[in-house]
């Protein structure tokens, strides 16, 4: 494969990654308040499960807060995101934790 084939192919991923990234929304309207920061965006994030659901019956309710300060509110939303399904996956991984540990140490006699 040459040279150039391989940096089409990197690249070519990557270009196509970059043009799914978010921009800003000039269709909503920005009122006076205040932009949603890192504490609403850690609180979306934490409820954003129950907010899924609510929004697929619902053409009023958003997972994401549109009117953002940016970065904040993103390391926010991402950190309440991981929290919830962290503690969602945990009772899985002590189970399986546990049936290893049963059988392990339940060996039959021979």
């Amino acid at each position: 494969m040459t040279r150039y084939r391989r940096a089409a192919l990197v690249a070519l991923p990557l270009l196509l990654l970059a043009g799914c990234a978010a921009g800003p929304n000039d269709v909503v309207a920005t009122s006076g308040s205040q932009p949603a920061g890192f504490w609403l965006g850690l609180w979306q994030g934490l409820i954003s499960p129950v907010t899924f659901l609510v929004s697929l019956f619902n053409d009023h309710v958003n997972i994401y807060e549109v009117h953002n300060n940016g970065n904040w509110y993103n390391f926010g939303f991402m950190l309440g995101i991981s929290t919830v399904f962290s503690a969602l996956a945990r009772p899985a991984a002590v189970a399986t934790g546990r049936r290893r540990e049963r059988r392990r140490n339940h060996r039959p006699d021979r």
